[in-house]
C-alpha cells in the first residue's frame, strides 16, 4: 500500500496532466444528436490505452462512431476479480442560440472549474479514468485480476453502444460506470419510448363528418386524432394509479411517469383524420422491466378501448423503443438495482471513505446512463464518477477540478485493491 500512496501523492503533483487530457477530449467536437462524429477522439482513446498496454478492440456501432474497448489482463485471471470501466464520449447536443461564455468545445479553468460541453457529463470521468490507469502503468503495477475499459457511442441518444459491447462478451465482476453522479454511488430507474398508432381503414372528406357524428349519417367513421385524445386521458388515469400503487426507496413518490411528449396526425385540414401517432416516455423503477411495463400499457389501454364502438374494431398499435433516437425515433434505458452487499459496493464505499474521509452516500438517480444495459447481463454495476447533474447539459456546462482528483484518487486505490482481491475474499480486507 506504501506504492499506492506515493501514486496518490502523484495524483496533486500532476494534476494540470490530468486537466490538459481532459481538455483535449473536450476538444473533439462529439454532440449527440447530430452524432456521427466520434471517430477521431475514440482513435485517441484507443492509442492512450495501447500506450498503456492494453489490448485495444475498436468496431462502428455506426459509420464514424466506433466503440473502444480495452483489455489488460491480469497476472492470475481465474483467481482474482475483473473491473469493467464504463463511459460515453458522446457529449449533449449544442444548439446554436445556446449563450455560451466562450466556444463549447475550447474547455477554460476558472474559480476551480474546468468548463467545456462534456466536462461533467462526462468526458471528466473518461479522463480521470484513463489518466487513473496511466498512473499504475506508469509506476509498474502489475494486477492480478483483468480490467476492461470501455469508451462507447451513443449514449446521448439511446444508441447503447454499452449494450454491444455486453453482445459481444465482455464482462467482469464488477462494472462503474464512470458518469456524472457527484461521486454518489447511483442505480438508476428504467426510460422506454413508444408509439401508439391510430389508424382508419376509411378515409373521409371533411364535408362528410357530418354524416359520421349525426344520427342516421350512414357513415362509420371517426378522427384518430379524437380518438388519440381518449388515449392520452387513459394514459393519465394509468400514470395517475401507478403514482399509488408503485413504490421504491430513494425515488420520491410519482418518479414512475408516462409522458406524451410528441403527437403526429392528419394529413390535411379537407380530410377527417385517417391517421394519429402519439410518442411517449415511460420511466420505470429498479424492480421493474421495460417489458414488464408496457405490458401494462398495452393490456390497460387494449381493455379501455374495448369500451369505445370504434376502437373495438380499430385497436391502438404499438412500438417500443429501439436502438437509437436518430435512426429509429426511439430507446431503451434498462433500469439498475444496486445490491448493497455485493463485494464491489461493499469495496468502492471503504476506498472512497479511506480517501475522502467520509462516508459515501448511495442512493438511486432520476437520470438514465448505459449501467442498465451492463447490469442486464449480469454484471454488478454501479454509476460513480464526478461531476454533477445541474450542470451536466448546461449552458457554460462545467466540473469541479477538486472533485476530478478525489475521483482519480478513488479510482486508483478501488483498481489497485479490487484486482488484487481473490474473489470473494474481500472480507480478508474489509
Amino acid at each position: 500500500m506504501e506504492h499506492i500512496e506515493k501514486i496518490l501523492g502523484e495524483v496533486e503533483l500532476r494534476k494540470e496532466e490530468l486537466i490538459s487530457l481532459i481538455e483535449k477530449l473536450v476538444k473533439f467536437k462529439t454532440p449527440a444528436p447530430p452524432a456521427r462524429n466520434t471517430k477521431e477522439a475514440q482513435e485517441f482513446v484507443a492509442k492512450k490505452l495501447k500506450q498503456n498496454k492494453f489490448t485495444v478492440e475498436m468496431w462502428d456501432v455506426y459509420e464514424n462512431d466506433p466503440n473502444v474497448v480495452g483489455v489488460k489482463k491480469g497476472k492470475n485471471s481465474e483467481e482474482y476479480n475483473s473491473l469493467i470501466i464504463n463511459g460515453h464520449i458522446d457529449v449533449a447536443q449544442v444548439d446554436e442560440n445556446e449563450q455560451w461564455e466562450r466556444d463549447p468545445f475550447l474547455p477554460f479553468v476558472r474559480d476551480g472549474y474546468l468548463f467545456g460541453r462534456g466536462t461533467s457529463d462526462m468526458k471528466g470521468g473518461l479522463g480521470c479514468a484513463l489518466f487513473a490507469l496511466e498512473l499504475l502503468e506508469n509506476h509498474g503495477v502489475e494486477l492480478p485480476g483483468d480490467v476492461i475499459f470501455q469508451s462507447v457511442i451513443g449514449e446521448e441518444v439511446g444508441e447503447a453502444g454499452t449494450k454491444q459491447c455486453c453482445e459481444r462478451g465482455y464482462s467482469a465482476d464488477f462494472a462503474l460506470v464512470v458518469d456524472t453522479s457527484e461521486m454518489v454511488i447511483r442505480g438508476q430507474g428504467g426510460v422506454i419510448t413508444g408509439w401508439i398508432t391510430v389508424k382508419s381503414d376509411q378515409t373521409f372528406h371533411d364535408g362528410a363528418r357530418r354524416h359520421m357524428i349525426a344520427a342516421g349519417g350512414e357513415a362509420v367513421g371517426a378522427s384518430a386524432i379524437e380518438k388519440m385524445m381518449k388515449i392520452i386521458n387513459w394514459l393519465n388515469e394509468l400514470e395517475r394509479h401507478w403514482m399509488v400503487i408503485k413504490t421504491y426507496d430513494g425515488f420520491l413518490p410519482g418518479t414512475t411517469t408516462i409522458n406524451p411528449a410528441v403527437i403526429e396526425g392528419g394529413r390535411h385540414p379537407a380530410f377527417v383524420a385517417d391517421e394519429c401517432r402519439l410518442w411517449i416516455t415511460v420511466h420505470f423503477y429498479p424492480n421493474e422491466t421495460y417489458e414488464s411495463v408496457t405490458k401494462e400499457i398495452e393490456d390497460y389501454i387494449l381493455r379501455m378501448s374495448h369500451g369505445d364502438l370504434w376502437l373495438r374494431d380499430h385497436p391502438p398499435r404499438f412500438k417500443w423503443g429501439g436502438a437509437s433516437m436518430i435512426e429509429e425515433r426511439g430507446e431503451i434505458f434498462p433500469a439498475l438495482e444496486i445490491d448493497e452487499t455485493y463485494d464491489g459496493v461493499k469495496m468502492l464505499q471503504h476506498v472512497h471513505k479511506e480517501i475522502l474521509k467520509k462516508q459515501v452516500e448511495i442512493e438511486m438517480s432520476t437520470s438514465v446512463t448505459d449501467g442498465g444495459w451492463l447490469g442486464e447481463a449480469g454484471i454488478p454495476t454501479v454509476i460513480y464518477g464526478p461531476g454533477e447533474t445541474k450542470y451536466a447539459h448546461a449552458i457554460n456546462e462545467r466540473v469541479s477540478i477538486e472533485s476530478l482528483v478525489d475521483f482519480t484518487k478513488v479510482l486508483i486505490e478501488f483498481i489497485y485493491n479490487w484486482c488484487h482481491t481473490k474473489r470473494g475474499g474481500i472480507n480478508d480486507i474489509l
